[in-house]
């Protein structure tokens, strides 16, 4: 581990960036040297503004070659859609590279991107990692590391349930809601065209398991509103007073299904659960709050679930920006210290995580 904080620069701020962004400035960890921004009205603004904390004397800017030619020791880059010539750029520029978007783990459809952004390490004697909440932590991480409780392993599931009923997102559009049902399904949706994403999990956990994956299968089924269903989005979404209505009879929750089969066998399952709700669709699906639950079916059959706590007043947490970018910016230590190459969970083993202990913090 290093004996200094590891500087870094923070590629984005949006609502995963934000998140790193508030831990980089107020962990002893990390030293904050740049900041990249896309919105013109956060250019020449202090860091510590962008995320209402103190002044971190860092200015964000838009100039990436700037930003290429700063010295770091590694770059948390998050944006929405990644970049693979702006990653192998960074990388070659001699700084690790950390994200929650792009390649997760080799497959065949990322096949070409990972062996630019090997050899992209390689020539910049750097590493590479991603991460997140999922993919790269509940649907690959916590499945393997859950295995290691049992004897035998029949099926891997993980489900992902996201309720916008108490949950504002502002992605709510993208994902198809609000649509007529049979306009959902003749085009494609945010979470339709995730399989890509998924199956680098799913990938992961075959091979951690010994296996390799013959086919992938994919479907989905959807639930319309019964009434008509006002939102509004994150508060922290760049997107200003993002509001609308899902219309009675629209695509109001979508339940979608991701199987890898091995041998024949159903051996990873992923199921993404997303509504406006529990009591406002038809039919009724009953999924409850947001949460992560992984199953192993086998010997003996087992269950992790993952949610956030509940506070002083009962309401429940929804840290999923922040798990996000967490998962992710933890692992900057050991990229950073790891021989030169793209590095995977399977690379990486147990981490060290300096820097979440401070002492004489409040416990909240």
């Amino acid at each position: 581990m290093s004996e200094r904080p590891y500087r870094v620069i923070q590629w984005a701020t949006g609502s995963v960036g934000k998140a790193a962004l508030r831990h980089f400035i107020n962990s002893p960890a990390y030293e904050l040297v740049g900041v990249l921004v896309y919105d013109s009205e956060k250019i020449g603004k202090d860091a510590g503004d962008i995320v209402g904390s103190a002044p971190s004397g860092v200015v964000a800017t838009n100039d990436v070659e700037a930003i290429i030619a700063m010295e770091a020791d590694c770059v948390f880059y998050t944006p929405i859609w990644p970049d693979t010539d702006i990653v192998c750029r960074l990388l070659r520029s001699g700084k690790n590279v950390v994200t929650t978007a792009g390649v997760y783990y080799p497959t065949d459809i990322t096949a070409a991107d990972a062996e630019r952004i090997e050899q992209a390490c390689l020539d910049g004697g750097v590493s590479y990692h991603a991460g997140g909440i999922h993919p790269g932590f509940a649907g690959d991480l916590l499945p393997l590391i859950t295995s290691r409780l049992v004897s035998r392993v029949d099926q891997v599931q993980v489900s992902e349930v996201v309720n916008f009923s108490d949950y504002p997102s502002k992605y709510i559009q993208l994902m198809g809601f609000g649509l007529a049902p049979e306009l959902f399904h003749s085009q494609p949706s945010l979470l339709g065209s995730s399989l890509p994403y998924f199956a680098q999990s799913m990938t992961m956990v075959a091979q951690g398991l010994g296996e390799s994956i013959d086919d992938m299968t994919s479907e989905v089924e959807v639930a319309v509103a019964t009434t008509d269903i006002a939102y509004a989005g994150t508060p922290d979404s760049d997107v200003p007073d993002l509001r609308g209505v899902i219309p009675a009879g629209t695509v109001a929750a979508q339940h979608h299904t991701w199987t890898a089969w091995c041998n024949g066998n159903p051996l990873v399952q992923f199921h993404a659960l997303y509504t406006m709700g529990d009591d406002v669709i038809e039919p009724r699906w009953e999924w409850g709050t947001n949460k992560y639950r992984v199953v192993i079916k086998g010997d003996p059959s087992t269950e992790i679930t993952l949610q956030g706590e509940p506070d002083e007043s009962g309401d429940i947490a929804h840290p999923g920006y922040a798990w996000t970018a967490m998962s992710a910016v933890n692992v900057i230590p050991a990229v950073c210290d790891a021989p030169p190459g793209l590095k995977t969970h399977l690379d990486l083993g147990v981490l060290h995580l300096p820097g979440l202990t401070r002492h004489g913090a409040p416990i909240s």
